[in-house]
């Protein structure tokens, strides 16, 4: 039986759950303190993989692109993920390096949204911060030629297999394209979600005397 999307799209209901309050009169001065709170309500929630985020970049022409990555940290350096920077979102950034973020939380109905012009990491930080993950993950980076065309599943199982021998035999074995970016915010967006559609949005702009925090209209 084929789906009707659009009816079943209608089906759908987000915040069937109670939601937090959230007053932006006491919210800190800069954005990062919240965004470290909110991530850990995140998690004390119950929220699946709130570390995750949208990544959106754009090419030489400008076109948008987005997909879904992990958070390695964020602090006075800005927020901070990993990727091969002969991947796709690398050349992207190796361009244009300015990135936007994404966090959705629903278990809370809440939002972050990051903005910014994008750092590289030394290579000596890029290579410390992969080899503070799992073995799996060093695995993967080490299988390398992200974004390429690969030709087969079988010809990926055996590119792995071997990036798992090496990272177990290896653990710090150098993955050299592995880079370690810091998306260094000048706007961070929360957005606090209300079953009633009065939306709380408080935003903070970076300025040359600090940041200026402001309500938006939902």
């Amino acid at each position: 039986m084929e789906t009707d999307l659009h009816e079943l799209l209608r089906s759908l209901r987000v915040w069937d759950t109670e939601l937090p309050g959230f007053d932006p009169a006491e919210a800190p001065e800069e954005p990062l303190p919240l965004f470290a709170r909110w991530l850990a309500e995140a998690v004390a929630a119950g929220q699946t993989e709130p570390h995750t985020m949208s990544l959106a970049t754009s090419d030489e022409d400008g076109l948008p692109d987005v997909r879904t990555v992990m958070l390695h940290g964020a602090d006075a350096n800005g927020w901070s993920f990993a990727t091969h920077a002969t991947s796709r979102k690398g050349r992207h950034l190796a361009t244009r390096p300015y990135a936007a973020l994404g966090f959705y939380w629903p278990t809370q109905g809440r939002q972050v949204r990051v903005r910014g012009p994008v750092a590289l990491a030394s290579p000596q930080e890029s290579q410390a911060d992969l080899h503070a993950r799992s073995t799996g993950a060093l695995a993967a980076a080490l299988v390398g030629h992200q974004s390429e065309v690969l030709d087969s599943v079988g010809e990926l199982t055996r590119a792995s297999k071997s990036a798992w021998e090496q990272a177990q035999r290896e653990p710090d074995a150098q993955a050299p394209s592995w880079t370690l970016y810091h998306v260094q915010p000048n706007e961070v967006e929360f957005f606090q979600g209300d079953a009633q559609r009065r939306h709380v949005r408080l935003d903070y702009r970076r300025t040359d005397g600090g940041w200026v925090r402001q309500l938006l209209w939902p």
